[in-house]
């Protein structure tokens, strides 16, 4: 068990130190497709988080899913709100008589 738990610590710390060093070389120009696209794969992950939390009894696994399910809940319509307030900016203004 304790193996299996450094090996999760591990792989976590790496994945973030690779995940910040792929957002820092992010240009700005990407930013709003990329967050799109990680909309649709948090979407998933609120499918993925659902099927973990889904049984009745209640234990740690189903505990870390629900809290899997809000926070990917928040970020999808987070995420979603920005991109659509971004994507505005981009449209022609009509002229005012």
């Amino acid at each position: 068990m304790a193996e299996g738990l450094i090996a999760a610590i591990v792989v976590f710390v790496l994945a973030s130190f690779v995940g910040f060093e792929v957002i820092n070389k992010v240009p700005p120009t990407l930013h709003t497709p990329l967050m799109s696209g990680s909309n649709a794969i948090s979407g998933i992950a609120i499918v993925g988080a659902l099927l973990i939390a889904g049984p009745k009894e209640w234990n740690l696994t189903e505990i870390f899913g629900l809290i899997a399910v809000v926070f990917a809940m928040i970020n999808v319509v987070g995420g979603f709100l920005v991109t659509d307030r971004m994507l505005q900016m981009f449209k022609k203004k009509e002229a005012k008589a």
